[in-house]
């Protein structure tokens, strides 16, 4: 194992050691080797909803983990089409427009158990224009620096859609303030950074100096990654890779 991805595994490691002892987590447990739901997801979610990205996006691509339920919830009960990445980027993205919700049903259709009773997976040529994404995370710099749980969804999901024509993109990240750290987080220019942090007391504006990825480093990917993701393959036959 490389020291950088060491040295990311105990950060990670660090961050859910504390949620765990001050228990701060909720269900699914164990914490350890996801993105883990927090207690104050619902205020995070509420924070979010103020801001002025959000008002203005019609299109949120949000991630399929537990803490962010509550505000996928609440894009579809605002008239907003919420897109969430199928489970390991098998089939690429899952669209689910709020006319095609029942009201009242909004967090039933946002939950990954029942989203595809609601919303169905959209081809890649059919990706909306994406106005605003927000992701999970295990670990938070202030600088906008982040660790997802270590298997690079996140930063190949904000790839493709760069890689398809989607302009920059804002991107915002839900956690408990204990996953804040102020450890010097390694960067590999796959990573994705966050514009805004929003926890359970309020919203950080990260002012993040890096730049977010452009497209797939495609040199990274691997034949395994391949055959895994059969959306990367199409990427490469539209895209004449």
């Amino acid at each position: 194992m490389s020291q950088t991805r060491e040295l990311k595994d105990s950060i990670r490691s660090k961050v859910w050691t504390k949620l765990e002892d001050e228990k701060l987590g909720r269900f699914p447990f164990p914490l350890r080797g996801r993105i883990p739901n927090f207690k104050g997801a619902e205020k995070a979610a509420s924070f979010v909803t103020t801001m002025q990205v959000y008002k203005d996006a019609k299109v949120i691509k949000v991630n399929p983990d537990s803490p962010q339920l509550p505000l996928r919830t609440q894009i579809l009960k605002d008239g907003k089409t919420l897109l969430v990445p199928t489970p390991r980027l098998k089939d690429g993205f899952i669209q689910v427009k709020p006319s095609w919700v029942p009201p009242g049903e909004e967090r039933k259709a946002a939950s990954l158990k029942h989203i595809l009773s609601y919303g169905k997976v959209i081809p890649l040529t059919e990706i909306p224009p994406i106005d605003l994404i927000v992701v999970g995370s295990v670990a938070m710099h202030k600088d906008g620096r982040r660790l997802g749980k270590g298997e690079g969804y996140a930063d190949r999901e904000y790839a493709i859609i760069r890689e398809l024509g989607n302009p920059l993109v804002p991107v915002i990240t839900t956690v408990q303030s204990a996953q804040l750290v102020d450890d010097d987080i390694p960067r590999d220019e796959y990573d994705l950074t966050a514009d805004w942090i929003v926890t359970e007391e309020g919203i950080l504006e990260t002012h993040s100096p890096y730049d977010k990825p452009k497209g797939i480093v495609w040199e990274k990917v691997t034949d395994e990654e391949l055959e895994e993701m059969p959306v990367l393959r199409e990427i490469k036959r539209l895209t004449n890779r």
